[in-house]
């Protein structure tokens, strides 16, 4: 073998596991958002109201479970909070159907929903892997008019979940 191979082998195998240890870790294995009704972040990706960053990122909306905020605590995302910007609110039945849309898969702890901070459904996967489209039917009960959802995708096997706010007409 010659010198300068050798000492390439031998630099790159001491190289690597600093390498290794040096390089940020890769993003999150899960992401998605509700595509419908569209959610907040699906109306910036839209561009049916002008936004941000998350234009080009709505399946990112990340951040520890139990959050009560559309943007998942993360102010990069802050514009999502904002329930002054002119979000379009759709008209839905009693009994509506929430699609979301999941770029990549992970196992799932439980899909929550929430309006003015009462959980009024949750589906338990039990760590199932969903599929590129999950959809549930949401009853409102006895709520009508304008409210704001807070969708939740709680993943199983982190302490994080992703965040959806959407704005609906229950009724309307």
């Amino acid at each position: 073998m010659h010198a300068k191979r050798k000492t390439a082998i031998a630099l790159g195998t001491a190289i690597a596991p600093v390498l290794a240890i040096a390089l940020p870790a890769g993003p999150a294995n899960a992401h998605g958002y509700v595509n419908t009704p569209p959610s907040r972040q699906a109306q910036c990706a839209a561009g049916t109201v002008s936004c941000g960053s998350i234009t080009y990122e709505p399946q990112s909306v990340e951040g520890p479970k139990g959050l009560t905020s559309c943007s998942g605590g993360n102010a990069g995302y802050a514009e999502l909070d904002d329930d002054a910007k002119g979000w379009a609110v759709t008209p839905v039945p009693k009994n509506a159907e929430f699609q979301w849309k999941l770029t990549a898969r992970h196992s799932t702890s439980t899909w929550q929903y929430f309006v003015s901070g009462q959980k009024i459904a949750e589906f338990d996967d039990n760590g199932a892997q969903p599929g590129a489209t999950v959809t549930h039917q949401v009853d409102f009960g006895s709520l009508s008019g304008k409210q704001k959802v807070l969708a939740v995708w709680n993943v199983a096997d982190t302490t994080n979940a992703f965040y959806a706010c959407i704005d609906v007409n229950v009724g309307g």
